[in-house]
C-alpha cells in the first residue's frame, strides 16, 4: 500500500537526518522532494503547494520545543502537516504521543436509534463496505439494521442480504420497487419497532455529473436527517477524488470517509485529497475482501509508517492498555546497569504482552532495519528464553553465573530446549547488562520512559 509515496518520503527525510547543518537550502530541497512524492501519488497540486508552503514557513520560523532538536522538530512539522491532510489537526509528534487513543471514533446518541447514510461513487465497493461496517459495529456491541436502497444496480439487494446474513444483521429491502426514497421511509418505519441501535442505509452509486442521482441524494438526506454521512472512496481513483468528494460534500455534508481497495497497489493519494476536500476524517480503511477486512484508521500509524518512524503512539497505547508497571527500584537497576535476570525476564514478559513484532515494527529507527526473517528468529528465541528462565531456581535467578554444566542440563530438560539455548540466554543477558551500563544517560532514560519505566 502506497509503496511509492513511502519510499519517496523516506528518501527525502534521509537528507534531513544525514545533514550536518539545517539551513534554508536544505529546507527548500526537502520541500521539492516532498512535492514530487505527493504529486506522484496523485495528490491535488493545490494541496501539495499548501503543505510544502506551511512546512517551509514553520521549519524556518519556529524554534524547536524544549527537548527536541531542529531535525526532530522539522520531522514533527512534516508529520503534523501530513496528518492535517487526512482531516486531523496538525500536531507535533510530541503532543500526539501524550494523548490517549479515542476508542469512540463515531459518536452515537445512546437514547435513540442512529442513522448512517452511505454514499459513494459507482464501483467503489459501497455495498460490501456497508456489510463490513455492520460487522464492525456489531463486534463493538451495537445492534445494527440495514436498509437496501440501491435501486439502480441489479443484484445489489441480494448481495447485501447475503453479506449481512453472515453477521446476523437484519436487512430491509423491497424487490421490484425502484423508488429509493419510498424504500428508505418504509425501512425507517420498519426498524422503529425493532431493537436496533444503528440503521445503515445503502444507496445507489453516484457520479458528480448524474444530476438525477444527486437530486435523489439531497432528497434522501432531507428525509432521513442522518446522524452521520459516510463517503466511500476507491483508493485507486487518484485526483478525481478531489472533485468527487467536493460535490458529495456540497449535496450532503460528509462526516467521515472510508477508503477501499488499499490491499493491492493503490496509490491512495486521491483518498488523501478527498479527505482534505471535505474536512472529514478518514475513519476506516478496507484492506481485503473478507467481512472482517475493515480496519479503524489511525493517522499516527499511517503517517508514522509512511515516514519510516513506526507507530510510536500505538506502541505507547499498547503499553498503557496493559497497565505495564515497573517499580522505581527496577528502573534504577536498569539505568545503573545492575539488571538482574528477573528484570530481564520482566522486560521480555512486557514485550510478549505487547507483541514482540509490534514493538520492533513500531519503534522509531528499528522498523526500517529489522527484516521479517530476523523478527521471526528473535521471536522464537524469546519464547525459548521465557521457558528457560521459568526453569531457574531462585538462586540461579539471583546469580546466573552459578549455572554450571549439570544445572544447565537440568534447566534444558525442564524447559524442553537444548543446552546451547540456555548458554545463548545467559550470553544475551550478559550482553544486555553490559549495554545498559554503556547506555546510561538521557538516551536510555528516554527509551525506558517510552516503555512506561521510570
Amino acid at each position: 500500500m502506497l509503496d511509492n509515496l513511502k519510499d519517496n518520503l523516506r528518501s527525502a527525510l534521509k537528507k534531513i537526518v544525514g545533514a550536518s547543518d539545517i539551513n534554508e537550502d536544505l529546507i527548500n530541497e526537502l520541500c521539492k522532494d516532498l512535492q514530487r512524492a505527493l504529486l506522484s501519488s496523485d495528490v491535488n497540486v493545490k494541496l501539495v503547494i499548501e503543505i510544502t508552503k506551511n512546512l517551509k514557513e514553520r521549519a524556518l520560523k519556529e524554534n524547536p520545543p524544549k527537548g527536541l532538536t531542529k531535525k526532530d522538530h522539522i520531522i514533527s512539522i512534516l508529520y503534523g502537516e501530513l496528518s492535517r491532510l487526512l482531516g486531523y489537526s496538525g500536531e507535533s509528534i510530541k503532543n500526539i504521543d501524550k494523548k490517549r487513543i479515542d476508542e469512540k471514533i463515531i459518536n452515537f446518541h445512546p437514547d435513540r436509534q442512529n442513522t448512517i447514510l452511505m454514499l459513494g461513487i459507482q464501483g467503489s465497493g459501497k455495498t460490501t463496505v456497508v456489510a463490513k461496517l455492520a460487522r464492525w459495529l456489531t463486534k463493538h456491541g451495537y445492534r445494527v439494521g440495514v436498509i437496501g436502497a440501491d435501486t439502480w444496480r441489479p443484484g445489489a439487494l441480494t448481495q447485501l442480504k447475503m453479506n449481512c446474513s453472515k453477521i446476523n444483521s437484519i436487512v430491509y429491502g423491497e424487490e421490484g420497487n425502484k423508488n429509493a426514497l419510498e424504500i428508505v421511509k418504509n425501512g425507517l418505519a420498519f426498524f422503529k419497532a425493532e431493537a436496533i441501535d444503528i440503521i445503515i442505509i445503502d444507496t445507489a452509486g453516484r457520479h458528480k455529473e448524474e444530476q438525477s442521482l444527486l437530486e435523489e441524494m439531497r432528497s434522501m438526506h432531507s428525509i432521513v436527517t442522518p446522524d452521520h454521512v459516510f463517503l466511500i472512496i476507491d483508493g485507486t481513483i487518484g485526483q478525481q477524488a478531489f472533485n468527487q468528494a467536493k460535490i458529495f460534500h456540497e449535496n450532503a455534508k460528509i462526516s467521515g470517509i472510508i477508503i477501499t481497495k488499499l490491499d493491492g497497489t493503490a496509490k491512495g493519494g486521491g483518498a488523501i485529497a478527498a479527505s482534505a476536500a471535505t474536512g472529514a476524517k478518514v475513519l476506516f480503511i478496507g484492506t481485503g475482501e473478507r467481512i472482517d477486512d475493515l480496519e479503524q484508521f489511525s493517522p499516527t500509524s499511517f503517517v508514522g509508517r509512511l515516514l519510516g518512524m513506526g507507530d510510536i503512539k500505538a506502541l505507547l497505547e499498547m503499553a498503557r492498555s496493559l497497565e505495564i508497571q515497573s517499580d522505581e527500584n527496577q528502573s534504577k537497576r536498569l539505568l545503573s546497569g545492575k539488571m538482574t535476570i528477573e528484570d530481564f525476564y520482566a522486560q521480555m514478559e512486557n514485550m510478549g504482552k505487547m507483541g514482540f513484532r509490534n514493538v520492533i515494527e513500531n519503534l522509531p529507527g528499528l522498523s526500517n532495519f529489522v527484516k521479517d526473517d530476523h523478527l521471526d528468529v528473535l521471536q522464537e528465541k524469546m519464547e525459548k528464553w521465557r521457558f528457560i528462565i521459568q526453569s531457574f531456581t531462585k538462586e540461579e535467578k539471583k546469580s546466573p553465573d552459578s549455572i554450571n554444566e549439570s544445572r544447565r542440563k537440568r534447566i534444558a530438560r525442564g524447559s524442553g530446549v537444548m543446552e546451547h539455548d540456555v548458554k545463548d540466554l545467559i550470553k544475551q543477558y550478559n550482553n544486555s547488562k553490559t549495554m545498559m551500563k554503556q547506555a546510561k544517560g538521557r538516551q536510555m532514560q528516554g527509551l525506558l520512559r517510552r516503555f512506561g519505566l521510570g
